[in-house]
């Protein structure tokens, strides 16, 4: 059985055999997990500051995953309730409108870094 033609078959989705997929699996490169910002940022903040609870989490990209997942819920909710209070309201002004945005995402941010990420 040519390893070649089994990884090329893999990648054209046909279906492999019990062998085929063994076979597969020892020769194809393992996929690195890509992350999203938040999930990269606890991430770094691990192994640089809490090196111990990054030992102790079994399945890391799960952990990461959701971490992502979380924060863009935080980020959905807040945005939405901070939209409609009066301080962030939309005015004819672009430059104006923009600060407010700019201020939201902020506030947003910081929560989800101190929520989420910098946490022991």
């Amino acid at each position: 059985m040519n390893e070649q033609k089994v990884i090329e078959k893999a990648n054209r989705r046909e279906a492999l055999t019990v062998e085929e997929f063994k076979v597969y699996q020892k020769n194809a490169k393992p996929k690195k997990p890509v992350y999203g910002k938040y999930g990269t940022l606890a991430k770094q903040y691990l192994e640089e500051h809490n090196f111990g609870k990054l030992l102790q989490i079994e399945n890391l990209p799960e952990y990461l995953h959701s971490i992502d997942k979380q924060a863009e819920e935080i980020y959905d909710t807040m945005y939405a309730k901070l939209s409609n209070d009066e301080r962030y309201k939309r005015t004819n002004d672009f430059m104006e409108n923009y600060r407010r945005q700019t201020e939201i995402q902020k506030l947003i941010e910081e929560e989800i870094l101190n929520e989420l990420v910098y946490v022991a």
